[in-house]
């Protein structure tokens, strides 16, 4: 009986005209369709709903209550209606997920070329990578940008961009710093269970430089966190602070002179970002456009 909507908007015409037969006209049927839609909303609830009086009906307790459960109904139709329009006029907004390096500091370089070429608006939501990738499954997002990509069954991962890490200071540093130089520095690094460090530590290993080793000063729980925790460092008895960081975050910073990169010589520290998507999509057309596009801004 609820998804018999001509009965819930003759019961609400009903309610709003306080009279049968001006909801009649309203509704452009006649007074005894009125009064028999309202009977069998009544049979159906097994209580009386309205009361008719002289000077128009009056809802009893139950018809109160059925009308403000019918009221929520109302708006949650209204604003399926919505949606069903933008889907049939194409305004859907696409939404994209993002962790926080890859939202904050590339995206942003090519949001509105995206939303030009995928012709629809793009609405991003940033946050860490286990995040995303649960907004992912639960339908929340359309695709995700990853730079820790958590793989779990259903998703597809693609490769998309390759992601330098390089050594960053607030002081000058040299264009290359050789591997037995690295403990002569003071330290700020991401908390031992980030992804990141454990990409660093493991490179490292291979040419024989123990990150527990380090002058270790500050450890926070985001490369935004250590990239402002650089910017505000200073060179304590000739000593620079440095971390390990995303080269992207750090373009600006580099060209307006407020940080300073080197590379560690014969260390070349890559990482992979991944785009994501579920696999329930991957037959779908304008999916498959936005994520050709997405791929094709590929840059190093």
């Amino acid at each position: 009986m609820l998804r018999d909507f001509n009965k819930i908007q003759t019961f609400l015409t009903v309610v709003k005209e306080k009279s049968f037969s001006k909801a009649s006209k309203k509704l452009g049927i006649s007074q005894p369709a009125v009064t028999q839609q309202m009977k069998l909303l009544e049979d159906y609830l097994d209580t009386k709903i309205v009361d008719r009086k002289k000077n128009g009906i009056k809802l009893t307790k139950a018809g109160e209550q059925f009308y403000k459960v019918v009221i929520k109904l109302e708006k949650n139709i209204a604003s399926a209606e919505k949606e069903v329009i933008k889907i049939i006029n194409k305004e859907l907004v696409f939404i994209l997920g993002a962790s926080f390096m890859i939202g904050n500091y590339i995206l942003p370089e090519f949001l509105t070329e995206i939303q030009e070429a995928i012709k629809n608006d793009v609405m991003i939501k940033v946050d860490d990578s286990e995040k995303i990738t649960e907004e992912l499954v639960n339908k929340k997002i359309d695709l995700a940008l990853l730079e820790s990509p958590i793989f779990q069954d259903g998703i597809i991962y693609r490769e998309w961009m390759d992601d330098e890490l390089v050594l960053v200071s607030k002081t000058p540093l040299p264009k290359v710093v050789r591997p037995d130089e690295l403990n002569s520095f003071r330290w700020v690094c991401r908390e031992e269970e980030s992804h990141t460090r454990q990409i660093i530590k493991a490179e490292f290993e291979k040419f024989g430089v123990d990150c527990d080793s380090f002058d270790l000063r500050s450890v926070v729980t985001s490369s935004t966190a250590i990239k402002q925790t650089i910017l505000k460092s200073s060179i304590i008895d000739g000593i620079p602070t440095v971390s390990i960081i995303s080269k992207h975050m750090i373009d600006d910073k580099i060209e307006s002179g407020e940080l300073f990169y080197a590379r560690v010589k014969g260390i070349k520290i890559m990482r992979k970002l991944y785009l994501a998507y579920t696999k329930d999509i991957k037959t779908d057309a304008f999916m498959d456009s936005v994520i050709n596009y997405i791929v094709s801004k590929r840059k190093v």
